[in-house]
């Protein structure tokens, strides 16, 4: 059986270590179930630096040493990338996770140590690629849903694997290859008071895919929206679109999932990490999220400070969960079913309250509907924790006059992140040459730049430069109109004959149709799964 050393990359390096590597975790529980022999330095958790990765990618003959994760990881993953090749050159190193897929080919030709890499989604692939390297496979061209080094050093991509049909035959994810005691120190979080006095939380995913086509958000191969095809210099390459494959977990799966994290860690809180709850409920005609709530109270789940009808405090026992939502998707009585369930808040992409800026973002919803969906939340008992942007390509005064009335209207205080065109979202392909001249025509520099959009990267709005985002940003944050009035007036004063920063360009990476789902071969899927 092959021997692999599986790396989760540091994330949020100006943070604790608060989640775990779901996808990390889950993909070893994969290989495991199939023989393989697994281990996971989860470098976010333990934070002890290169020195240490060095003694790991050194401490045994691996035969697959596997690093994946978010683009924002890059600098670790790149570093990652050629100590393991340095110290284990005989291991195959394999790459995967959005870093590698929002961009095969130019993350191939950064990395030459890479030597293969999973694109979109890797149950299916992952697998079969660890079943081929145990034959004593050298060639790995006839396995769909990699990026193989060539000879010549160049990549080439196999066609799309299959996604899986049915979420729930997948395993639990190996909890027990993570630090998860590392975790357990970092649960609170100034979500609710629920989650700030957990103990012992930890993350689960229950789908995968959202309705939506939020012009920021990136898309990797794991909701029907990616095929392989020819681009501009007829090589074969990722392209991205409006294909959209919804699949989620039954409540049977992951309140059994929840028992497990109980009986096994004792746990006392859930994050749900999905893009959108809602959107489970939307697609199961409205029953999802109320046999979800239901199963949870009949497993025993339900905190006794929501069983009582009293105020939670330091004896209550259970397990509360928060998670994600949609100004239009949630209803008064899903939401009213989550809280008595133990739901205690939900984060809402409000975005924005300028109508421009809501129409245009792909979100379908309008301000009317995020003042009532914040309406609705807080008299359901659950708190709404809302999330906003500035920077859209359409910003402008009254875009930011309109969010601080919005704000002020349903009393909330928030810093908003900025608009960042992230690799494999369509801001990313129609801004692509503006983002490569605001780097000195250098794309790798944007990618080493990349964070959490706390803080401005490239900029996308037509009309504002860095320096005046970042004051605007403050002037949301105060919400004082005095102030934007006073900005506005020295603007319209001021020589604006330079041409804006950002300037959107036509690509054909991204494309505004659907496509077929790659789920074409079914029962190969069902097949390579049947040992979970």
């Amino acid at each position: 059986m092959a021997k692999v050393l599986l790396i989760n990359p540091v994330v949020r390096e100006e943070d604790e270590p608060r989640h775990i590597p779901y996808g990390i975790a889950l993909l070893a529980a994969i290989a495991v179930n199939r023989g393989h022999k697994v281990q996971i330095y989860d470098a976010n958790a333990w934070r002890k630096g290169f020195d240490v990765l060095e003694q790991v990618c050194a401490a045994d003959d691996w035969d697959v040493i596997g690093i994946g994760g978010l683009t924002t990881t890059y600098n670790f993953f790149k570093k990652a990338c050629e100590i393991a090749k340095r110290v284990s050159p005989d291991s195959i190193l394999l790459a995967g996770g959005g870093i590698l897929t929002s961009m095969p080919h130019d993350i191939m030709k950064w990395i030459p140590q890479i030597d293969i890499g999973c694109v979109g989604e890797a149950f299916v692939s992952f697998p079969a690629f660890l079943d081929a390297v145990d034959r004593g496979q050298k060639g790995f061209g006839n396995i769909n849903g990699l990026a193989v080094r060539e000879a010549d050093g160049s990549c080439r991509l196999t066609p799309v694997a299959p996604t899986i049909p049915d979420l729930d035959v997948l395993p639990y994810p190996a909890w027990d290859l993570l630090p998860l005691d590392i975790y357990f120190k970092n649960s609170q979080e100034l979500y609710s008071e629920e989650l700030y006095t957990s103990r012992r939380r930890i993350d689960i995913n229950g789908s995968l895919g959202c309705n939506l086509v939020c012009r920021y958000c990136w898309h990797l191969g794991t909701t029907g929206d990616m095929v392989i095809e020819k681009n501009e210099d007829g090589v074969d390459d990722v392209k991205f679109s409006y294909g959209r494959t919804i699949r989620y977990h039954s409540p049977r799966y992951i309140v059994g999932m929840v028992k497990k994290l109980v009986e096994l860690y004792n746990v006392d809180f859930v994050s749900f990490i999905d893009e959108n709850m809602m959107t489970m409920d939307a697609y199961s005609k409205r029953t999802w999220i109320k046999d979800l709530s239901k199963r949870w109270i009949e497993a025993r789940l339900q905190p006794t400070c929501r069983r009582d009808g009293v105020e939670h405090g330091p004896d209550c026992r259970g397990v509360h969960f928060g998670g994600t939502s949609h100004a239009t998707l949630a209803k008064p009585d899903a939401l009213d079913a989550l809280y008595e369930a133990g739901c205690s808040y939900l984060i809402y992409g409000i975005e924005s309250f300028d109508p421009v800026i809501l129409k245009n973002l792909g979100k379908a919803t309008t301000r009317e509907s995020n003042y009532q969906a914040v309406d609705i939340c807080k008299r359901s008992g659950i708190r709404p924790i809302p999330n906003f942007i500035i920077g859209f390509p359409e910003e402008s005064f009254d875009s930011i006059r309109n969010n601080i009335h919005g704000l002020l209207k349903l009393g909330i205080h928030t810093k908003p992140h900025f608009a960042t065109p992230y690799p494999g979202s369509e801001w990313y392909y129609t801004y692509k040459q503006s983002i490569v001249e605001q780097y000195g025509g250098d794309l790798e520099k944007f990618i080493m730049d990349l964070g959490d959009a706390s803080k401005i990267s490239v900029v996308i709005s037509h009309k504002f430069s860095p320096m005046e985002l970042l004051g605007l940003q403050s002037i949301v944050y105060q919400r004082d109109l005095r102030l934007l009035g006073l900005a506005e007036r020295h603007w319209a004063g001021a020589d604006a004959t330079t041409r804006p920063l950002a300037v959107p360009r036509e690509s054909t990476n991204f494309e505004r149709r659907k496509i077929q789902s790659p789920i074409e071969d079914v029962e190969t899927a069902k097949d390579a799964l049947r040992a979970y």
